[in-house]
């Protein structure tokens, strides 16, 4: 039979502090960081040339607007639910309550696909850019230590890209608190290039750079018009990938009921405001079609304010932002498999906590091992579809979430509810779904071969390791038990 966990337990749990547990270190103020930390990668800074070069032209603000709005469907039902649940776990959590233990495994071994893969292909995309500042300041390193062997021919390991995942890793260990504190550097180094660089390049706007705003469809349905306005919103909705990261440390939020509404859906504005602005601003300075494949746009646009002391500040920027990118998604993943272990479907050794930090180091350490390997020998380029189709399984099954749980338990006290229930989260589903089906077969066939695999693992181990399924705790039956003959 397929158990869900009573909310009440979740609750429980949450409550419970002292060694063994997780410590209760991020204000309001630092989830909203941890947010914008997440969100805020090379997503903004090549994406935005992209999308507006093929797809939708300087009208590419309005397919951030858009991108926005699904993410908020989703967005909001996470807040609900990470209001209610305050514990470790995002979606796999929510899941297990409300769609039971075999729908809560599956999105969480889904999980890793966002997570641990996300943070691999943040790695090696921050080693093109660490190699690009060493060039700055006329330092090289060997092909042999910045590309893997599967890669080039000449190729070694990524060195730097392990490097950062180990660092990263090692400083999640030390403590949230830290980390915390980390990514609010990190942060704001980002946040502050990306408000410059709208700023002072604003004055350089060229109005006939803006017209026509959205430019005519060429008779090819996605490129421009429109549909190019739908199309770039597909592409630029995995820049916000990363905001439903925050619902991971609900069990290390100081008051979660109210900080984990605030830090989902403010990170969510504060980044749309800010990408809106520099779509803005980088496709007035030059005509968009400047941007056909060019890996670095906003550095390409802002060479005509002459404000060339900038440019190492761009990549110091990109390097800030994928940091922080890949410390969510580390510190993320980890909580997950904290959460599974506790409830039994992994081993104990992942929620084994440091006696000092109050972390789950055994867990940090495995995936400091296990990203690490992706990064520094797996090309992942032709990964990043997998993160993209992992990320909007785990938003759909939130949403579908969000509609089951206020019917099997209406009363339940919600600190903050989704507005508009069911239009809001079938609206979410609605937008996920079409846009995994957008995505390439391959992504379809690799998530299918991970899945498989999950599933194995659940039913050799998970199952008859479950705390649920044998220690005779309380359980709510999916479906109504069969009277007996």
């Amino acid at each position: 039979m397929n158990l869900k966990k009573p909310i009440d337990v979740l609750i429980a749990e949450s409550a419970e502090s002292g060694e063994g547990t997780l410590k209760r270190t991020l204000s309001s103020t630092s989830l909203v960081a941890l947010g914008i930390g997440a969100i805020i990668g090379a997503g903004l800074f090549s994406l935005t040339g992209i999308a507006a070069a093929d797809h939708a032209g300087p009208a590419v603000t309005l397919s951030f607007v858009l991108a926005a709005v699904g993410c908020a469907f989703a967005g909001l039902c996470y807040a609900e639910f990470a209001s209610m649940i305050p514990v470790a776990g995002s979606a796999y959590t929510y899941s297990y309550a409300t769609m039971g233990e075999f729908m809560a495994w599956v999105i969480g071994w889904d999980l890793v696909l966002e997570y641990a893969l996300g943070a691999a292909t943040v790695g090696v995309s921050w080693s093109g850019y660490f190699n690009k500042l060493l060039h700055e300041f006329g330092l090289e390193m060997p092909l042999y230590l910045t590309k893997s062997f599967a890669e080039v021919d000449g190729g070694g390991i990524n060195l730097p890209a392990v490097v950062i995942v180990s660092l990263l890793s090692l400083m999640l260990i030390r403590g949230t608190k830290e980390s915390a504190s980390l990514n609010n550097i990190l942060v704001i180094v980002k946040v502050a290039v990306v408000i410059i660089f709208i700023a002072l390049g604003w004055k350089f706007i060229n109005p006939a750079n803006h017209t026509p705003y959205i430019p005519e469809n060429t008779g090819v349905k996605g490129e421009f018009g429109i549909s190019g306005i739908a199309a770039g919103a597909a592409l630029v909705f995995f820049a916000f990938i990363g905001f439903d990261a925050v619902s991971t440390a609900a069990q290390e939020a100081k008051n979660p009921q109210k900080g984990m509404p605030i830090g989902i859906l403010g990170s969510l504005v504060v980044c749309t405001i800010l990408y809106v602005l520099f779509a803005h601003v980088m496709t007035g300075l030059v005509p968009f079609s400047v941007f056909k494949g060019d890996a670095s746009p906003a550095a390409t646009a802002f060479k005509v304010t002459g404000y060339s002391w900038l440019q190492m500040g761009l990549i110091i920027a990109i390097l800030a932002g994928y940091t922080s990118v890949i410390l969510v998604m580390l510190m993320g993943q980890s909580r997950v498999f904290y959460t599974m272990s506790k409830d039994g479907l992994l081993p104990k050794f992942f929620s084994n906590i440091h006696s000092k930090f109050r972390t789950p180091f055994k867990t940090n350490l495995f995936f400091m091992v296990f990203v690490s390997i992706f990064a520094g020998f797996v090309p992942v380029t032709d990964l990043g579809h997998m993160v993209s189709i992992g990320t909007l399984f785990a938003f759909s099954l939130v949403c579908i979430g969000v509609m089951l749980l206020r019917k099997t338990d209406p009363n339940r006290a919600r600190p903050f509810r989704t507005p508009l229930v069911p239009f809001v989260p079938i609206m979410g589903v609605i937008v996920c779904v079409y846009l995994m089906s957008s995505l390439p077969l391959e992504a379809w066939i690799r998530l299918a071969i991970w899945m498989a695999l999950g599933v194995a693992i659940y039913f050799f181990y998970g199952k008859g390791n479950s705390v649920l399924g044998n220690k005779g705790k309380v359980v709510h039956p999916v479906d109504p038990p069969k009277p007996e003959l």
